[in-house]
């Protein structure tokens, strides 16, 4: 089966793509993150795959698009929602992507990450393959986390330390309240 993976970075694409070519599956990349900010964030983001995918011999599929003004019309309203845009815009244009490359199937390496909503993207990507036409493919990939981290390290892969949108970027790193 010939399946394109929407690769989020590079140190959760480890997993999903060891365990998807073991399973004997052809595995393509797709880089599309408009969500990761600042801008200096999404290039390290995007040269760690390119690297990545060079290291492993995968090819990818690059939509190099920044898009801060677009991201930020669509969640600065409700930004407790921001990972369902994030998510449902993501997943969208891998479905596209697949159905218009003739895949036979798409995944994501979102399903890796153990701080992830898997029922959200499982929902979302299911609607997206119905709609597109190629079967989205939910296997979670989570077991292989630890594995995933000291794979990466073993890769000297930059390893970020947010999820990749500005608001993650500040609870990440913006003090809190004492009553937060």
């Amino acid at each position: 089966m010939n399946i394109l993976l929407h690769i989020c970075c590079g140190p959760c694409a480890v997993i999903p793509v060891r365990v998807l070519r073991s399973a004997g599956q052809n595995v393509t990349g797709f880089f599309f993150n408009h969500n990761i900010h600042p801008y200096q964030e999404y290039r390290k983001r995007l040269d760690t795959v390119t690297a990545f995918a060079e290291q492993e011999e995968l090819p990818v599929v690059m939509r190099d698009e920044y898009r801060l003004e677009e991201f930020l019309s669509a969640v600065a309203a409700l930004p407790l929602e921001r990972c369902s845009y994030c998510y449902a815009s993501r997943l969208e244009e891998t479905a596209k992507a697949a159905a218009a490359g003739g895949f036979d199937g798409w995944s994501s390496s979102l399903l890796y990450s153990r701080y992830q909503r898997h029922d959200e993207i499982r929902r979302i990507g299911e609607e997206m393959g119905a709609r597109y036409g190629v079967a989205f493919h939910y296997e979670d990939f989570r077991s292989g986390w630890q594995e995933g981290i000291r794979l990466s390290k073993e890769l000297t892969m930059y390893r970020q330390q947010y999820c990749g949108c500005i608001y993650s970027e500040k609870e990440r790193y913006a003090p809190r309240s004492a009553g937060a």
